[in-house]
């Protein structure tokens, strides 16, 4: 998969085998290529160029990071339909049309209809142009792949599926560009599909927005919620040993740099309920979670709440994203931004600098420590601003470069809507209080921007990405069947 400031993968963070990705599944594309058959008797030297054009095509898809089913070359509809058969069972992410010539619309309807799966039609013709003073209709068949795309996406329109495309030739960079966001988007999608969220606690007191209505998620994503109890957390907590404690301890002084201020005795605690969130994950089979308890007075729940974040932002950066004060849609937002690859730390606005015009941003609590730009610190605090309890807290900075903003907003009908927006994150001076902050240039004036962000309907909270993934959301927001919207200055 292309790795670029734009789209690449970010690196694990240290310890890669003590970190190891959680992913429930490989992305799973479906392949088919396809062409008239009346050609073949009238053109022989046709149809076998057509195929091993098919053949490059199949070598690209077989080395992006997914499982491919290819289920060949198709001449007429009889022979789509059986393809078609084939793919509905095979529970694809996105399937893949190759137009290698004209082909009829009869041949590729039946595809998406029975496979009730999200289609991207691709027509790649040879070269750049063709070499006219020696192409006969043979050889100009082999360019005709776009011949048919306006006819496909009329009667796709017709039967009301969703079209999409991508026309180029065969080795343009570029289209395979294009391409590989459809299949970023793929993976988000098959991620949520079958992604089980977890929600442990209440919402945090006074949040209207945060409130999620549980049934519209696995509507809307088919993903299922799986609401929990402290009590399921302070049960392993209670059977965490003195080793696995240390061992998490351990574990933690290799990822972070530990500030004088961590008490020892809350360190331990936090290690314990780190362990316990690692159980915890793997007895309700969790791909993410969101959570939030007050307590009062010191007591067991208490304790527990405050002591998440060692765990949670450890759990995150094995692809297991947490989000605090109960934000299932952020949490959503981040296992998405996990599937394209690009982190997704908990976010939400700090400060404004209308010096250096940036947004100050970030969070107490769980992060990504993989997009960190440096070793990330664990600090000790006394209090949490606005909740209770105390403990060890993560703080560090985002790494510099492009970033993206991306969260899930919700509509007066109900419907969901991927909310992005693109910036730069500049060095400058931080809040040292414990949080992940983070100095993000969005190209104009600070509160123009809050202005406009606010206006999309998202919520107080949405992740934060590594690398420019508008386009990449926005496709995914395509293949899920819900809105997208961007803000730019």
């Amino acid at each position: 998969m292309t790795a670029d400031a734009r789209t690449g993968p970010i690196e694990a963070p240290a310890l890669p085998g003590l970190l190891e990705q959680a992913r429930r599944r490989p992305t799973r594309l479906g392949l088919v290529s396809g062409g008239l058959g009346a050609y073949w008797p009238q053109f022989p030297g046709l149809l076998p160029q057509l195929r091993e054009s098919a053949r490059y095509v199949t070598k690209r898809f077989k080395a992006l990071d997914a499982e491919v089913t290819d289920v060949g070359f198709v001449s007429d509809a009889r022979e789509a339909a059986a393809a078609a058969e084939t793919l509905r069972r095979t529970d694809c992410d996105l399937i893949v049309i190759f137009l290698t010539t004209y082909l009829t619309s009869s041949m590729v309807l039946p595809i998406a209809q029975r496979s009730q799966t999200p289609v991207l039609v691709i027509d790649l013709q040879p070269t750049e142009a063709m070499d006219h003073a020696n192409v006969d209709t043979g050889a100009w068949l082999a360019y005709c792949g776009q011949c048919p795309v306006p006819e496909v996406a009329n009667v796709f329109k017709r039967a009301g599926i969703s079209f999409r495309s991508v026309s180029g030739h065969l080795t343009q960079e570029s289209a395979w560009q294009r391409i590989e966001r459809w299949v970023h988007a793929a993976g988000v999608r098959g991620r949520l599909r079958h992604a089980r969220h977890g929600l442990m606690g209440h919402v945090y007191p006074g949040m209207l927005d945060v409130s999620t209505d549980l049934t519209t998620v696995s509507t809307t994503f088919g993903s299922h919620v799986e609401v929990l109890e402290l009590d399921d957390l302070r049960e392993f907590v209670s059977e965490v040993t003195e080793e696995q404690a240390r061992e998490r301890m351990a574990l933690a002084r290799s990822l972070f740099t530990v500030d004088a201020s961590v008490n020892d005795e809350d360190f331990a605690w936090g290690a314990r309920v780190s362990v316990g969130l690692d159980r915890l994950v793997a007895e309700f089979d969790l791909d993410s979670l969101a959570y939030y308890h007050r307590g009062l007075a010191g007591e067991q729940h208490e304790r527990l709440g405050a002591g998440m974040i060692l765990g949670a932002s450890i759990l995150t950066a094995r692809g297991v994203p947490m989000a605090g004060e109960y934000e299932l849609r952020t949490s959503i937002a981040m296992l998405a931004a996990q599937a394209m690859g690009a982190g997704g730390s908990f976010t939400e606005i700090q400060a404004l600098n209308f010096v250096d015009n940036v947004v100050e941003m970030g969070h107490d609590g769980p992060a990504h420590l993989a997009v960190s730009a440096a070793d990330p610190l664990l600090r000790g605090l006394g209090v949490f601003h606005g909740k209770r309890g105390w403990g060890v807290s993560v703080e560090f900075d985002v790494r510099h470069g492009p970033v993206t903003t991306v969260g899930i907003g919700q509509d007066p009908d109900g419907s969901y809507v991927f909310i992005t927006s693109e910036g730069t994150v500049v060095p400058g001076p931080l809040l040292a209080i414990g949080n992940t902050t983070s100095r993000v240039d969005f190209g104009g004036d600070p509160g123009l921007w809050v202005d406009e962000w606010s206006q999309t309907g998202i919520g107080h909270h949405w992740a934060l990405c590594v690398g420019h993934r508008a386009a990449d959301i926005e496709a995914a927001a395509s293949l899920l069947g819900v809105g997208h919207r961007h803000v730019t200055l």
